[in-house]
């Protein structure tokens, strides 16, 4: 660990030197290239100066309580602090989801339990932007197709944080995978508590320079926007379904008013899509290490059950469980997202 982290301290000192050439900032993409590696080291390596100074400054005291034994409590006070400044830098060290400060396209579906999963799904639709809100993000709804209860078939929702290492995909990515409702529906008239489930799909929002869609690999069809019961919107051809030729997905918009716009927000989520299906690919050629570091908490089974009666959330993963449903389903998710990424740490640290 400590001769990569004298290489990591030799490459920050490097790009400090770098930054400080004006020549450096005429060319703004290396420059901004050049300053957020410089950013991303300079918290392991001033832990790291610590931690070194701290050795230093315990060697120091533990010569001088040779002559003056009351210098032994400061020595043992400086290796408890330089303890927990290498507990620390095994934490810096950890392989930094390189997606993190992405923006997100989130997608929600309905499953299995007709008109209440769609409900639950506009549920989840209505608690992710409402976390969103809680963090100050943006959210977007790039498509929708609603029922006539107020219920969700399926919506794509664009959550935009801006980039920083906490950044909408460093916590969303979590959500993916089948969540699970059970609570007395409102279409029944018994009173029976029914169980019903929502997928939902989590991809960091591709830019065009990471992934290019050429004309020539897409077929685009117009057809025309509809609403709940089937009844028209448009009487213009505004709605635009995308097949990428080469690996079949489709994509569907309908929610802009113009065949432009929605062409627009199609190609952003099948960029998005391309995208995670060509992370998929790359991780499941790599090695098992190597996929340990990537991903260590399964997003693709059941992940989480939302249970009205016991106002209970438990996600199945990391054996959380909590009873504050009321607050989660408001957006209140942080306590929820926090479990799952200590886990995936602890994982990661046990790689190491």
């Amino acid at each position: 660990m400590f001769d990569r982290l004298k290489e990591l301290a030799s490459e920050h000192a490097e790009l400090e030197r770098a930054l400080a050439d004006p020549g450096v900032h005429a060319d703004a993409d290396q420059a901004r290239a050049l300053a957020k590696r410089y950013s991303e080291l300079t918290p392991i390596v001033n832990a790291y100066r610590e931690w070194r100074q701290a050795g230093e400054d315990e060697e120091a005291a533990r010569e001088l309580a040779d002559e003056d034994p009351a210098f032994a409590d400061e020595a043992e006070q400086l290796a408890a602090q330089r303890a927990g400044l290498e507990e620390r830098l095994r934490v810096l060290l950890v392989p930094k989801d390189p997606n993190d400060d992405r923006d997100t396209i989130l997608e929600v579906k309905a499953g299995e339990g007709g008109e209440e999963s769609a409900l639950f799904a506009a549920d989840l639709l209505r608690m992710y932007q409402r976390y969103a809100e809680r963090h100050g993000w943006k959210t977007e709804v790039i498509d929708s197709t609603l029922t006539g209860l107020g219920g969700v078939k399926d919506a794509t929702l664009a959550v935009k944080a801006g980039r920083g290492p906490d950044g909408a995909w460093s916590r969303l990515k979590y959500e993916g995978g089948v969540h699970r409702v059970q609570r007395v529906p409102v279409t029944e008239s018994q009173g029976r508590i029914h169980t019903s489930a929502a997928g939902v799909m989590v991809m960091p929002e591709a830019e065009p320079v990471d992934i290019q869609v050429s004309d020539n690999d897409i077929k685009v069809d117009v057809f025309r926007s509809s609403g709940p019961g089937g009844q028209s919107v448009n009487t213009t051809d505004s709605a635009v379904r995308i097949t990428h030729l080469p690996t079949g997905i489709v994509v569907s918009c309908q929610n802009e008013k113009s065949q432009l716009q929605n062409k627009e927000q199609a190609l952003r989520v099948l960029r998005a899509r391309l995208l995670a299906a060509a992370e998929e690919e790359a991780s499941a050629a790599a090695s098992a290490e190597r996929k340990a570091q990537v991903r260590t908490v399964d997003r693709s089974e059941r992940v989480r059950t939302y249970n009205f009666p016991e106002n209970r959330i438990s996600d199945h993963r990391v054996g959380y469980k909590a009873y504050n449903l009321d607050h989660v389903i408001d957006g209140d998710l942080d306590a929820v997202i926090d479990a799952l990424t200590s886990a995936e740490l602890e994982a990661k640290l046990a790689e190491q």
